[in-house]
């Protein structure tokens, strides 16, 4: 089972945390994560699945990108987690129009 998570990544952001729940234009929820390492070489992206594996809890090869390689919005999918460890994890996610 694997669960997809949309990611807002801010590369340089100083430190590895999440910033919090977000919902874009069309109603779907998205987390924000600021990485410390540039957007070079796939530096942010692999900071970005070493940040998910250690919050989730699950190893690296749990966490793979699905799409957005070069886009600030990313599509991770995640073995072996579900909503409610996301929700654990992270907070509760928004729903549209709340």
């Amino acid at each position: 089972m694997a669960e997809t998570l949309a990611v807002r990544l801010t590369p340089r952001g100083g430190r590895d945390a999440v910033d919090g729940w977000a919902i874009d234009a069309d109603g779907r929820a998205y987390l924000k994560v600021r990485v410390a390492s540039p957007p070079v070489d796939g530096a942010a992206n692999a900071a970005l699945i070493a940040f998910l594996a250690k919050a989730l809890k699950i190893p690296r090869s749990g966490v793979r990108l699905a799409s957005g390689e070069t886009a600030r919005i990313k599509r991770l999918e995640l073995d072996g987690v579900d909503r409610t460890d996301l929700d654990k994890a992270f907070g509760a996610r928004p729903t549209a129009g709340a």
